[in-house]
């Protein structure tokens, strides 16, 4: 439960100004920041606000009630009238833009709550404001769930002006919320980001799911199959030990060192899946999934160390998946043909069909699919948030995303951009007969043109060899027989 919330000073006085001048009646935006459980605590890096929609609609409005005003006398041309009025909230939008500045977030760092910069005798005019924003609250949760299954609480922050006040309410979102959800929460400013320490992790990964025969209950997609790959490779990383800076993590002590600390992951020996599923008799063919991913995490020193390696595997498992979320959003929006790879219908690959949608049993042909890379942009106080950048795309689209979704200055200098994953993670789809006989030649395998069915010839090759490995043992006995009854009948004849 969070019982006290710190807002970093320097960025909240900045939006504070901001905010004073902008004339605005109403904004409402994303807290960006990190609950901590083992402090009890909140901490708020940043606030972002919601961009206009697709059709340059603000996410929120206020709707003038008719009344009579004559008595309130002029109004100030300083600060928006504070006349009664209704609050109307584009929540879709505003959960659809949590969802994507969620993927621009590295470990430690993630979407808590929302902000609302609004009169106070407009934020207390009805329970319909409240309901209004705690349904948007609802959404933004549900679009960035935190990993901690227990962990349900979000912030609503209220921004007052006239006179400039900030009040924090903690949030526990469940199915039926209502305003009885909502609780004070002790809120001051101070040095948050200053506080942080840096964790680096390159971490590069192998993993090889197996395709097996079409049944009714095991048809899937390539990007199903990926998902479900991820999820089960996040339950091992669950339990990989750390070294950081060269020492093995065996203790729950904060760090006290400077600098970025360098993470590296071991993970248990286990048995071998790969070998395992490959010798079901249902096997097809294999998914390799490989790459390297470089991770990011920040920790309050405060914090116990192990935090930081508990945000480093969550920050790996979660860009391996906004990557295939990425792919499968680019291919629900393309309506032409989805990527170079499609072919014909007889190869099983449809040329309407976007391969992240691909069916893995139909596939007859080998089929490849790159990932976008993860870059690395300056943000607050020496921290860095992320991007991902598909193969032929530029820095230029990482600058449109910096401004339209965290509502910051494109950075400049491109020499500021860490692009450090040389080795961005792809996808090959094998048949089995390629990966278990990799010495044959194209044409004996599925995915060949000739059409002949490895299985048959492997087995055809199978009884030959059987045959004759027989016809040799005959062969010997025979052999044996008769070398023996000739040295018999010599020892015989010498007696």
């Amino acid at each position: 439960m969070v019982k006290a919330v710190v807002g970093e000073e320097t960025q909240l006085k900045l939006i504070e100004d901001r905010l004073g001048q902008s004339r605005l009646s109403v904004q409402v935006g994303l807290v960006i920041g990190k609950l901590s459980s083992a402090l009890d605590r909140g901490f708020i890096f940043d606030l972002v606000p919601t961009p206009p929609n697709d059709a340059r609609e603000a996410p929120c409005s206020l709707i003038e009630t008719l009344k009579d005003d004559k008595k309130k006398g002029p109004k100030s041309k300083s600060q928006p009238a504070d006349s009664p009025s209704s609050l109307q909230i584009d929540h879709d939008w505003i959960a659809e833009h949590a969802r994507q500045v969620a993927r621009m977030l590295v470990g430690g760092m993630k979407v808590i709550g929302i902000y609302i910069w609004v009169s106070d005798s407009v934020f207390k005019n009805s329970t319909i404001m409240l309901s209004q924003l705690l349904q948007t609250l609802k959404g933004v949760a549900e679009a960035t769930p935190l990993p901690e299954t227990d962990w349900e609480e979000r912030l609503l922050i209220h921004i007052c002006y006239s006179p400039m006040r900030w009040t924090c309410r903690t949030c526990t979102w469940t199915s039926n919320i209502t305003s009885s959800s909502l609780r004070p929460c002790d809120f001051k400013m101070g040095r948050v980001l200053t506080s942080l320490q840096t964790f680096k992790c390159n971490y590069n990964f192998n993993l090889r799911l197996p395709i097996c025969h079409e049944s009714a209950s095991n048809v899937q997609t390539l990007s199903d199959s990926l998902r479900q790959g991820i999820y089960h490779h996040a339950k091992e990383l669950k339990d990989a030990r750390a070294v950081i800076d060269g020492d093995l993590v065996v203790n729950d002590e904060p760090s006290t060192s400077d600098g970025v600390h360098e993470v590296e992951l071991l993970l248990p020996f286990m048995k071998d899946t790969y070998a395992e599923a490959c010798s079901r008799k249902d096997v097809l063919g294999v998914l390799v999934f490989k790459g390297s991913v470089c991770s990011f995490a920040y920790l309050n020193s405060k914090e116990p160390i192990s935090q930081a390696v508990t945000d480093i595997k969550r920050d790996i498992i979660m860009s391996l998946q906004s990557r295939l979320d990425i792919i499968c959003d680019e291919a629900y929006a393309d309506v032409g043909p989805a990527d170079d790879v499609s072919q014909e219908a007889s190869d099983g690959i449809s040329t309407d069909k976007p391969v992240s949608q691909l069916v893995l049993q139909l596939l007859r042909k080998e089929c490849s699919l790159s990932f976008p890379r993860r870059v690395f942009v300056p943000w607050l106080a020496g921290t860095y948030i992320c991007d991902y950048l598909q193969p032929s795309e530029t820095l230029e689209v990482l600058k449109d995303h910096c401004v339209e979704l965290m509502s910051m200055e494109a950075p400049s200098d491109a020499s500021t951009i860490l692009e450090p994953e040389i080795d961005a993670p792809s996808l090959v789809t094998k048949s089995f007969w390629d990966v278990a006989i990799p010495f044959n030649s194209a044409s004996s395998s599925p995915l060949g043109k000739s059409g002949i069915d490895p299985r048959e010839e492997s087995s055809k090759k199978s009884t030959k060899s059987n045959n004759l490995n027989i016809m040799g043992a005959i062969l010997f006995l025979l052999l044996s027989i008769v070398v023996g009854s000739v040295l018999y009948v010599v020892r015989g004849s010498r007696t």
